[in-house]
């Protein structure tokens, strides 16, 4: 029997590792304009975000949004857009994505109460479809195309 990795390697699909942490939230590294950050994988997670007060450190350029944001624990969050920036994991990338910038405090408090790093951003389910994602919880990692 062929493994998933081999064949979905071979169908053009890259591979990116996961770190599992002790909140269950799977965390990978990559960079928004060139610049190093730390991002969990959320398929719960409608669009992928950044929080504002990384805004500045990945050299985003935002608008005003009238999207109201709302996750676990928080509710009717205001938040602006940012068009256009470079995405990479490693040697993979695409040129055009767009974030949400809201207020994630609530998340890294959550991950600070289980001693775990803050996070820079949330990758979602806008990103998991449009690179036709395929997470391998097994192996701790996922591909994207």
């Amino acid at each position: 029997m062929m493994q998933l990795r081999k064949f979905i390697e071979a169908e053009g699909f890259y591979r990116i590792p996961l770190k599992r942490l002790a909140t269950g939230h799977y965390l990978f590294s990559a960079k928004i304009n060139g610049v190093s950050g730390k991002f969990i994988l959320d398929t719960g997670a409608s669009t992928s975000c950044v929080g504002f007060t990384d805004s500045a450190h990945f050299l985003l350029i935002s608008e005003e949004s009238i999207i109201k944001a709302a996750g676990a624990g928080a509710i009717n969050m205001k938040t602006m857009l940012s068009r256009g920036n470079k995405f990479n994991i490693k040697s993979w990338s695409v040129n055009n994505m767009d974030f949400v910038l809201f207020d994630l405090s609530h998340v890294n408090a959550a991950l600070q109460q289980v001693n775990e790093n803050a996070i820079h951003g949330i990758i979602g389910a806008d990103f998991l479809k449009q690179h036709r994602a395929v997470i391998d919880y097994g192996r701790n990692c996922f591909y994207v195309k």
